[in-house]
């Protein structure tokens, strides 16, 4: 199998080949469920395209909490089928289709009441350990174990001694969402599908009744195509009802959002050594390692302002800052949050007021002949939408076609990355690269990195550091326009590394340089390169006065301060 190359040419290339031939599928929204679906339908033999309007995973897909999880508190609603499925992808996810991107994570639970609590608790997660290993997967993750308050003061010496009276500690997992969403539709393109961002579906083609297909306009270049499918996919997540008005229907279920935000703050402000997760009186707050840094969150509330950029306000901040502080003997300011980021979850409406009552749970639908929707549901079970969603699409097929195989697909750069990272040191000295660079590599890419290694071969001034974010290579910039399609400075800096909440000036310092390395990739002018800087800076400055705003009203219209490099 060919590794999937996308840049500007190929990006071109699937544009003009959708337009070209009738797709067996076309799918509308490049998430991790879009995405998931393209995979699903290519490796069944399916001619498919992808579409997204933006980035891949610029929405919901990009701004999750990064935890791949059963979903414990699912199981204290007697939600076990849910937790049970997430469980199986958990493990499939680790061991065979992205051991490269998704990697285990511990979680300490402090307990408060002595006695009942550690019973209650403890008989939860050892339900949770006993359903990970009853779906054949999961068996290399740890089993949980209860500690003394002493012994978890000892892992977790941030918590204030009064805050527990002893804790448990159990495993999950995690993973880039962003970077993870990019493989996935590198994956897809591999298997033949024809992919393409920054196009936008602005409506769809109709015969009599039925859906034949879409038109799609390329933000980038200008152009209109027609592009014809026999099916097609709804995976827009948030967008969903907004794409369902362009047929006239509402279609037989309505997606709510609810907006969750996270703080990003340095290491060293949380002395620990496994992360966290603490009851709220909505729902649970999770201190998750990041690398040098911690992330923060979440919160869950109704959010009915702009979709492509949800903001966060003052009080997100605050609410956060408060009920992480309620348990951490030297509590974190206003001044150790290097990033906040807000994303909306795509949950099917209930009877409930409330965001956090909302189903997470997913649904297939077939409104009009052509045409078939997936919404809801959770990151973990992603794989399971997209079969679910492509099963719908076959039976409009006047065709025989396989089953779903992507249990068994391993993503780009899973085949070999074991073996590499056993021979990272070899690696390291081959290269020149230092060690603990060679492992980020092989950590975000997998066995992928070696197309990476190739580019600071041929130009060794690509293996050093991006100033003032030397986390990152100059040569994963590069590769990020050339390979991961990559056509603005933002899907650099927010998606394809995470330089926008990694550091206090949020990516500003490095943007021009950033620019500068893209520039050659894509065809940029000094003028272009100008423009790019410009419009990053503004969206920094208008994040920064959101997150200085009392509510979600002012938040929403000062983010709204910077407008799009590509007005859509």
């Amino acid at each position: 199998m060919r590794t999937a190359t996308l840049g500007p040419a190929e990006r071109a290339e699937s544009l003009a080949s959708m337009a070209e031939h009738e797709l067996d599928l076309l799918v509308v929204g490049a998430g991790v469920v879009g995405a998931g679906t393209a995979l699903d339908a290519a490796t069944r033999g399916l001619s498919t395209g992808l579409v997204e309007a933006r980035d891949w995973a610029s929405g919901t897909s990009s701004r999750s909490s990064k935890l791949i999880h059963g979903g414990l508190r699912y199981l204290e609603m007697l939600d076990f089928a849910l937790v049970r499925e997430a469980l199986k992808e958990r493990g499939l996810l680790l061991e065979r289709l992205a051991p490269h991107l998704v990697k285990p994570v511990p979680f300490l639970y402090p307990l408060q009441y002595k006695g009942w609590e550690r019973l209650y608790a403890g008989c939860g997660v050892l339900l949770y350990d006993i359903m990970s290993m009853a779906r054949t997967h999961g068996r290399g993750l740890p089993m949980h174990r209860h500690l003394s308050r002493g012994n978890a003061l000892r892992i977790a010496p941030a918590l204030k001694k009064d805050a527990l009276v002893g804790a448990l500690q159990y495993y999950d997992a995690q993973m880039d969402d962003a970077r993870y969403v990019a493989t996935l539709v590198r994956t897809a393109s591999a298997y033949g599908a024809k992919v393409a961002n920054r196009a936008r579906v602005a409506g769809f083609l109709r015969e009599g009744e039925r859906v034949v297909g879409a038109r799609v306009q390329d933000v980038e270049g200008g152009g209109e195509y027609e592009i014809r499918a026999k099916q097609i996919v709804n995976a827009t997540g948030v967008w969903t009802d907004d794409t369902q008005s362009m047929v006239g229907e509402r279609g037989q279920f309505h997606v709510r959002a609810s907006k969750g935000i996270h703080l990003v703050v340095p290491k060293d402000r949380i002395h620990s050594s496994t992360g966290l997760i603490l009851r709220t009186e909505k729902s649970v707050l999770f201190v998750i390692p990041w690398g040098r840094h911690w992330i923060v969150g979440t919160t869950d509330t109704d959010w009915d302002l702009d979709k492509a950029h949800p903001a966060a306000s003052s009080a997100d901040i605050d609410y956060l800052l408060e009920h992480v502080n309620s348990v951490l003997a030297v509590p974190l300011t206003r001044d150790d949050v290097e990033g906040v980021y807000a994303g909306l979850r795509p949950l099917l409406a209930g009877e409930s007021d409330a965001t956090s009552k909302l189903s997470r749970e997913h649904t297939v639908a077939h409104p009009v002949p052509g045409l078939v929707v997936v919404a809801g549901g959770k990151y973990t079970t992603y794989r399971v939408m997209a079969k679910d969603a492509v099963d719908a699409a076959v039976h409009g097929l006047d065709m025989r076609v396989a089953e779903c195989v992507t249990e068994d697909i391993p993503l780009l750069g899973a085949e070999g990355y074991r073996a590499m990272w056993n021979a990272r040191a070899r690696i390291a000295a081959r290269t020149g690269i230092h060690v603990v660079r060679v492992e980020h590599l092989l950590n975000r890419y997998g066995s992928l990195a070696e197309e990476v290694l190739e580019l600071i071969a041929a130009d060794p001034a690509l293996g050093e550091p991006l100033q003032s974010a030397d986390d990152y290579l100059r040569a994963e910039i590069v590769y990020a326009a050339s390979h991961e399609g990559a056509r603005h400075l933002d899907d650099v800096l927010t998606r394809r590394t995470r330089i926008s909440i990694e550091t206090f000036d949020r990516g500003t310092r490095c943007a021009r340089e950033a620019a500068e390395l893209m520039a050659p990739v894509l065809g940029w002018d000094k003028d272009h390169i100008e423009r790019e800087v410009q419009h990053y800076e503004k969206r920094v400055e208008a994040e920064r006065e959101s997150q200085r705003q009392p509510d979600d009203l002012t938040a929403d219209a000062a983010r709204l301060g910077a407008p799009d490099i590509v007005a859509l």
